[in-house]
């Protein structure tokens, strides 16, 4: 049985949906965007600044640093704003990979939590199509403003993940499931990983 089951995902490929669904099936605990809000409160930085600071961490020297939870400082107070907010949020993640019985959305955290042998790894993606289908829909947006976004995020994901991790993020050979959700449908998505949490 995995308790802790850790989803990276495409800019509106689903992920966030399936993550919310699968915890509720499973009577666990999501951590999504959530984390990222207890750790800005933690660190005293007001809401407004968490979205420009978010994923943005330099990961320069927290590659080397990430197998310890405060990054093996006694004190980070030298670090830039973003790394710090990167810290908290791996702690938070720590914790709750420690409590188990969670779903974790996205900040790296199937890396974070590599070492652990009750954690699945997932990757979520779907087909450009179907993913500026989907941010029309969901945000309301236009055709060339959702375009615009899928780039946009992937790219600020991508770098965070790549800048903070040794992995290549969206990379097949560091998950135990690949799921394409524009073509098997979010909830056959929840359903195959309800089984595969079952071990």
């Amino acid at each position: 049985m995995y308790d802790i089951i850790t989803i990276e995902r495409r800019y509106a490929s689903g992920g966030n949906e399936i993550g919310k669904k699968l915890a509720e099936a499973l009577g666990y605990t999501l951590y999504d965007r959530n984390i990222l809000v207890e750790a800005a409160k933690n660190l005293n930085i007001p809401y407004y600044q968490i979205g420009s600071l978010e994923e943005s961490s330099s990961g320069g020297l927290l590659m080397n640093l990430s197998k310890t939870a405060l990054g093996g400082f006694s004190s980070n107070r030298e670090l830039p704003l973003a790394d710090k907010l990167f810290l908290e949020e791996k702690r938070i993640i720590e914790e709750a990979a420690e409590k188990g019985k969670c779903v974790i959305v996205g900040r790296a955290s199937g890396y974070i939590l590599r070492e652990k042998p009750n954690s699945l790894r997932v990757f979520i993606y779907a087909d450009r199509e179907k993913r500026i289908q989907r941010a029309i829909e969901r945000e309301g947006i236009q055709q060339a403003e959702a375009e615009n976004a899928l780039k946009r995020n992937d790219k600020r994901r991508s770098g965070f993940y790549n800048s903070v991790t040794n992995w290549e993020w969206g990379s097949p050979e560091y998950y135990e499931l690949y799921l394409n959700a524009g073509k098997l449908g979010i909830d056959p998505c929840v359903r195959l990983l309800m089984e595969a949490a079952k071990g």
